[in-house]
Protein backbone atom coordinates (compact mmCIF):
# COMPACT_ATOMS: atom_id res chain seq x y z
CA UNK A 1 0.00 0.00 0.00
CA UNK A 2 1.12 3.14 -0.83
CA UNK A 3 -0.26 7.06 -0.03
CA UNK A 4 0.62 9.88 -1.96
CA UNK A 5 -0.20 13.40 -1.22
CA UNK A 6 -0.11 16.40 -4.35
CA UNK A 7 -0.33 19.84 -2.76
CA UNK A 8 -1.17 21.04 -6.43
CA UNK A 9 -4.17 19.56 -6.73
CA UNK A 10 -4.98 18.76 -3.02
CA UNK A 11 -5.68 15.24 -3.27
CA UNK A 12 -4.59 12.37 -1.36
CA UNK A 13 -4.70 9.11 -2.79
CA UNK A 14 -4.28 5.74 -1.28
CA UNK A 15 -2.84 2.60 -3.61
CA UNK A 16 -4.36 -0.29 -2.00
CA UNK A 17 -2.77 -2.39 -5.20
CA UNK A 18 -0.41 -1.94 -8.15
CA UNK A 19 -3.11 -3.15 -10.27
CA UNK A 20 -5.05 -0.95 -12.81
CA UNK A 21 -8.12 0.47 -12.32
CA UNK A 22 -10.98 0.00 -15.19
CA UNK A 23 -13.86 1.60 -13.23
CA UNK A 24 -14.26 4.50 -10.49
CA UNK A 25 -17.37 5.09 -8.47
CA UNK A 26 -17.82 8.47 -6.68
CA UNK A 27 -19.65 7.54 -3.34
CA UNK A 28 -19.25 10.77 -1.87
CA UNK A 29 -18.28 14.46 -3.06
CA UNK A 30 -14.73 14.33 -3.36
CA UNK A 31 -14.43 10.58 -2.69
CA UNK A 32 -13.49 7.76 -5.53
CA UNK A 33 -13.13 4.57 -5.22
CA UNK A 34 -11.78 2.68 -8.42
CA UNK A 35 -11.88 -0.86 -9.22
CA UNK A 36 -9.74 -3.02 -11.61
CA UNK A 37 -11.32 -5.41 -14.20
CA UNK A 38 -12.38 -8.31 -11.73
CA UNK A 39 -14.21 -5.49 -9.66
CA UNK A 40 -11.61 -5.17 -6.71
CA UNK A 41 -11.21 -1.64 -4.99
CA UNK A 42 -6.92 -1.27 -5.51
CA UNK A 43 -7.55 3.24 -4.60
CA UNK A 44 -9.31 5.60 -3.15
CA UNK A 45 -8.79 9.06 -4.58
CA UNK A 46 -10.02 11.66 -2.07
CA UNK A 47 -10.00 15.12 -3.62
CA UNK A 48 -9.89 18.84 -1.30
CA UNK A 49 -7.86 16.46 1.31
CA UNK A 50 -7.10 19.37 3.48
CA UNK A 51 -10.20 20.25 4.08
CA UNK A 52 -11.17 16.83 4.96
CA UNK A 53 -8.25 15.81 7.36
CA UNK A 54 -5.28 17.26 8.86
CA UNK A 55 -2.72 16.13 6.36
CA UNK A 56 0.16 17.06 7.76
CA UNK A 57 -0.30 14.55 10.33
CA UNK A 58 -0.41 10.47 9.60
CA UNK A 59 -0.33 7.70 11.97
CA UNK A 60 -0.49 4.00 11.57
CA UNK A 61 -1.20 1.82 14.21
CA UNK A 62 -1.00 -2.53 14.75
CA UNK A 63 0.46 -2.34 11.06
CA UNK A 64 3.39 -4.99 10.55
CA UNK A 65 6.17 -2.38 9.89
CA UNK A 66 9.24 -4.83 9.49
CA UNK A 67 9.53 -3.67 6.13
CA UNK A 68 8.62 -0.06 6.37
CA UNK A 69 10.54 2.15 3.75
CA UNK A 70 10.13 6.08 3.05
CA UNK A 71 9.72 7.19 -0.92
Amino acid sequence: MKINYDKTTDSLYIHLSDRPSVDSDEVQDGVVLDFDANGALVGIDVQHASERMDINSLSVSQLPLGQLMAA
